[in-house]
C-alpha cells in the first residue's frame, strides 16, 4: 500500500476509534418510513402518507410492484394497493433501501462517478440477492434486498473525505486501496449508528470474510455468493478464489462449480430483480 494510501487509513481508523469521523444519516424520508412502520398502529393508509410525499419514491414502489417478479394480473397504478401488495414490512425494507440512492451524490465529478459506480454496483447485487434468497433460502427477500444495497454504505464518508483531500482523489490505486481496507468498518458503524437489525447491520464487515462460516445461512452468506456472482466473467480478483472453499456456497445449497446464472429460470429472476432496483 502507498505512504497516502496508509496515512489515510491510520487518519480514518484513529477517527473511527475516537468517534471523530461524521457518518452519515438515514435520508429524511427513509426515517419517516421506518416511524411509520414501527408503530404499534402501524396502517397501510399511514405508509401511504409517508412515503406519498415523496413522488420519485412513490414511483419506484409503484415500479417495483409491477415488475416481472411481483406483478400480479392486474397492473397496480396506486401507491396504497402497491403497499397492500408488499405488504407493510417489506414496503419498509424496500423504501428504506432505494431512499439510500439519494446519499450517493457529490459535488465533484470525480467523486460523483465514483459513487454512481458503486450504487450501481449495489443494486445489481441487491437484484441477485433477491433472487438467490427466494431461490435458495427462506430468509426474507426483502432483507435480502436491503442488506444487498447497504453492504458497501461505508464507502460514503471515505469518498467525502476524498473530496477533501485532492491528493487521494488524483490517486485512484490509493483511494482504492482505502475503500477496500476502510469501507467494512465504517458500514458496520454507520449501519448500527442507525439501529438497523443485527443480521442486516454485521454484512458490511463480515460479507468480504470467505471463511466465515456460521451457524445457518443468513444475509451475509447470500450478500458473499451474490458478489461473486456478480463478477463471473470478469477478471475480479474474486474469481481466482477457490469457490469450492467458501462455506456461503454449501450454506445456500449451490454448487460452486455451476453457474447458477445458465439456469434460464433463475437468470430471469435476476435481471428481472436487478431491473426493479434501476
Amino acid at each position: 500500500m502507498s505512504k497516502l494510501a496508509d496515512k489515510v487509513q491510520q487518519e480514518l481508523i484513529q477517527a473511527i476509534d475516537d468517534d471523530a469521523l461524521v457518518l452519515p444519516t438515514l435520508p429524511e424520508v427513509a426515517l419517516k418510513v421506518r416511524e411509520a412502520a414501527e408503530d404499534p398502529d402501524a396502517s397501510i393508509q399511514g405508509l401511504t402518507k409517508v412515503i406519498g410525499n415523496d413522488a420519485a419514491l412513490t414511483a419506484r414502489i409503484i415500479k417495483v410492484v409491477n415488475s416481472p417478479l411481483l406483478r400480479t394480473n392486474k397492473e397496480i397504478t396506486d401507491l396504497q394497493m402497491a403497499i397492500s401488495r408488499l405488504g407493510i414490512n417489506y414496503t419498509c425494507n424496500l423504501a428504506t433501501g432505494l431512499a439510500m440512492e439519494q446519499m450517493f451524490q457529490a459535488t465533484s465529478d470525480v467523486v460523483d462517478r465514483k459513487m454512481r459506480e458503486v450504487w450501481n454496483k449495489s443494486t445489481e447485487i441487491a437484484g441477485i440477492c433477491h433472487a438467490l434468497c427466494r431461490h435458495y433460502t427462506r430468509l426474507m427477500p426483502d432483507q435480502a434486498t436491503l442488506a444487498g444495497l447497504v453492504h458497501q454504505i461505508g464507502v460514503l464518508p471515505i469518498l467525502t473525505y476524498a473530496e477533501e483531500h485532492s491528493e487521494l482523489l488524483a490517486d485512484s490505486i490509493s483511494l482504492n486501496h482505502v475503500i477496500e481496507r476502510i469501507h467494512p468498518i465504517i458500514g458496520d458503524r454507520i449501519l448500527r449508528a442507525w439501529e438497523f437489525p443485527d443480521p442486516i447491520a454485521a454484512v458490511p464487515s463480515q460479507y468480504g470474510d470467505f471463511t466465515r462460516n456460521s451457524v445457518r445461512a443468513d444475509y451475509t452468506d447470500i450478500v458473499q455468493v451474490a458478489t461473486l456472482q456478480s463478477y463471473l466473467g470478469s477478471g475480479h480478483p474474486y474469481t481466482e478464489l477457490d469457490w469450492g472453499a467458501i462455506p456461503a456456497f454449501a450454506k445456500l445449497g449451490i454448487d460452486p462449480n455451476v453457474d447458477i446464472q445458465a439456469d434460464e429460470d433463475l437468470s430471469a429472476a435476476m435481471e428481472a430483480a436487478m431491473s426493479m432496483l434501476q
